[in-house]
């Protein structure tokens, strides 16, 4: 057997009979999501919270001071930042935040991969965000939000985590050119599934990991949709025969603009906006 076919039955075993490593969320994501779920929490209680990672705080003002709530003008504090942006949206934030300290390894090889992996779900997330964001803008009565949009598409490759740490003991998986797109299909979902699960997130998250491979769409648009149009355009979605006719279907419904969505000033402008916030 082959060492990609190898990797693939180990992982397929260790999932079947709940034996796979699966990350879990940083310190400080889990405190966030404690914190925001307490009813008596104030907003003095949770700038303290984030107060507790420098880098997390200083992203929190980078977000409030960002094209997400269209202010003008600047914030310069925690306290601030934390007001603007409300408790509401500070879990869902915070989350989306601490990500990328999951994309680590001490495998050099590993880590090259983990890297690129955290480059491309920023790019589906950026892609994903401005679509919804254009979509909003002219359907008043969308409901989908920003922020749980953002989180969403970050969350969509989760799965391929464990699949690379799982990879440093079968590095010679990594000889086959179509390896790690065909674990991604096969395994990435039911793996995703799983570390949400265990994280506790909810169903809405769950679906978008679950359906955003498949080559349908949804009777009004949803979250699965946007990361779907974003991984078109990454040329990560894995049914290539149907990608265009999925773009034309959102056209059509006016998801998109047109063909050359990608050039609309207002995508562009929150397209670049949201990928200097995880620069």
């Amino acid at each position: 057997m082959s060492a990609e076919h190898t990797l693939i039955s180990i992982l397929v075993d260790k999932l079947r009979h709940d034996r796979l490593v699966l990350p879990t969320l940083p310190e400080i994501a889990l405190r966030v999501r404690r914190t925001a779920d307490d009813p008596e929490v104030s907003l003095a209680d949770m700038a303290e919270v984030i107060s507790m990672d420098p880098a997390l705080a200083a992203r929190m003002i980078r977000v409030a001071n960002s094209a997400f709530l269209g202010r003008t003008i600047k914030v310069s504090t925690l306290s601030q930042a934390v007001t603007r942006i409300g408790l509401s949206q500070i879990k869902t934030i915070a989350t989306a935040m601490a990500m990328e300290q999951l994309f680590v390894s001490q495998n050099k090889q590993i880590q090259q991969m983990m890297d690129k992996a955290w480059r491309d779900t920023v790019q589906v997330t950026s892609i994903a965000v401005a679509c919804l964001s254009y979509y909003r803008s002219t359907q008043r009565h969308c409901a989908l939000s920003i922020d749980e949009m953002t989180l969403a598409a970050l969350l969509h490759h989760i799965g391929l985590l464990p699949i690379l740490t799982e990879a440093e003991q079968h590095q010679n998986a990594f000889g086959h050119p179509g390896f790690m797109r065909h674990a991604m299909v096969k395994l990435s979902p039911k793996i995703g599934l799983a570390i949400l699960q265990a994280w506790g997130f909810s169903e809405m998250y769950q679906r978008v990991i679950a359906n955003w491979q498949k080559p349908e769409h949804s009777a009004q648009p949803d979250y699965t949709d946007f990361v779907r149009i974003a991984t078109i355009v990454q040329q990560s979605f894995p049914v290539q025969d149907q990608q265009q006719a999925l773009l034309n279907h959102y056209i059509e419904q006016g998801v998109l603009p047109d063909a050359d969505f990608m050039q609309e000033p207002a995508i562009t402008a929150v397209y670049q906006d949201v990928r200097a916030l995880f620069a």
